[in-house]
């Protein structure tokens, strides 16, 4: 992370600068940590020695994710993006949508399954964006859970955090009850977009 892009969306949270600059380890080298576990996909405890101790790291993630820091950034820079686009800071409508993926043998067992569609062994990632494929909730399930069950908490999520989505678009995969219960429960319209005649799914 280059100055000018700490300047403008880490520092300005409040305090938070202020409590690295006293510490062993500054702020933004522990941030540049973990940017390298997000882009790498590397264990914790294989971070290079010029970062701080993973010890170190992990703790400060864990704790900026508990205290809301992490959804804050998330929330900063989604609403920047919209305003740079001349669209207002909260969507109203999104897209749902899930992604089996292969996962390791390591991974828990709650999060792990076999898609018997996409003849996948791993996880599922089911993803709520706006429309301009920002992201607004994400829940993580066994590949093995099918999709209308899987959509029901980033839903929900979605309600709570991003009141003024009224509409959710979504392929056949979520078609059925769930749409009966979006409406019903959580009172917004969940659009099932039919794929047109001769084309392709897409794949995930």
């Amino acid at each position: 992370m280059n100055s000018g892009r700490w300047s403008s969306r880490c520092c300005r949270r409040r305090g938070w600068a202020r409590r690295g600059a006293a510490g062993k380890h500054p702020r933004r080298r522990i941030v540049d940590a973990i940017f390298y576990v997000v882009r790498t996909g590397c264990a914790w405890r294989q971070l290079p020695k010029d970062f701080a101790p993973w010890p170190t790291v992990y703790w400060y993630f864990t704790w900026w994710h508990d205290d809301g820091t992490v959804e804050w950034i998330h929330e900063t820079l989604r609403s920047r993006v919209r305003a740079a686009e001349s669209r207002s800071s909260e969507p109203s409508a999104g897209l749902i949508d899930s992604q089996s993926v292969r996962t390791a043998d390591t991974v828990p067992a709650v999060t792990r399954g076999f898609d018997a569609g996409k003849k996948v062994k791993g996880g599922k990632r089911l993803l709520i964006a706006d429309t301009l494929g920002l992201l607004l909730a994400v829940h993580v399930v066994a590949a093995s859970v099918q999709d209308c069950d899987g959509a029901k908490h980033p839903l929900l999520w979605t309600r709570l955090d991003h009141s003024g989505v009224r509409k959710v678009r979504a392929d056949q995969g979520f078609a059925g009850r769930l749409a009966d219960r979006t409406s019903q429960i959580l009172g917004r319209e969940l659009e099932i977009v039919r794929r047109a005649p001769g084309r392709p799914a897409a794949s995930r």
